[in-house]
């Protein structure tokens, strides 16, 4: 019989990353794009570097990334409630502000 040992720091569903911050779309761009990327990641080091690589490939050449912590649930408003869902998927959901 074989036990395996429960392991308290294990997170009982997967860890959901909010990244706040600004992209630039071009050099020189001064104003910027306000943004949120929602992500599923093991850790934030792990998040920032996918939050990154996704912006980079939605054309944006630099970011500030101001903040980043965890969800603790389904937003009850759009659009983070979808990018929500993505991420819970697999997506990196970048939301972008005007």
């Amino acid at each position: 019989m074989s036990v395996t040992p429960d392991n308290d720091n294990a997170p009982d569903e997967p860890l959901i990353f909010i990244v706040i911050g600004k992209a630039y779309e071009t050099n020189g761009d001064k104003e910027g794009v306000d943004i949120h990327v929602m992500l599923r990641a093991p850790d934030d080091d792990t998040a920032v570097r996918e939050a990154l690589n996704a912006l980079a490939e939605e054309g944006f050449l630099e970011a500030d990334l101001d903040q980043i912590g965890t969800l603790n649930g389904m937003p009850e408003e759009e659009p983070h409630a979808s990018a929500y869902q993505g991420a819970l998927e697999g997506e990196v959901a970048i939301i972008r502000f005007s």
